[in-house]
């Protein structure tokens, strides 16, 4: 499972439509952290296609993995160019897979990546 999510975020920086469209099943269902769900594999092209036209992924890296059963948690750093903004957070993807290996369900969460110590001396 790491190896397919790892291959996911190498495509959005590669812009490899064909690996996204191999990774996932057809009745996938795909919600981003901050509000848009995409439901089956061809919405998800449509996504991939329309925001690459408008940015670009310079940096997804995978922090640490949890894997049960059929599902893993990843949480990662994230960094992109969109509409010539630069900018990156933090977060966590909760993805499940059916049984030929493929992403039928991924849930994306955002966290600032500025973090404060408000107790510290």
């Amino acid at each position: 499972m790491k190896k397919t999510i790892e291959k996911y975020f190498q495509a959005w920086i590669d812009v490899d439509p064909d690996t996204v469209k191999e990774l996932f099943s057809e009745d996938v269902i795909y919600s981003e952290c901050y509000g848009p769900e995409y439901h089956g594999l061809s919405q998800i092209m449509r996504w991939f296609t329309d925001w690459n036209q408008k940015g670009r992924v310079l940096e997804w890296t995978i922090k640490r993995t949890i894997e049960q059963g059929s599902t893993i948690v990843v949480e990662w750093y994230f960094k992109c160019e969109y509409e010539g903004n630069v900018d990156g957070f933090d977060g966590v993807t909760i993805a499940d897979f059916d049984d030929t290996g493929k992403i039928r369900r991924l849930s994306e969460f955002q966290s600032k990546p500025e973090h404060y110590f408000p107790y510290e001396e």
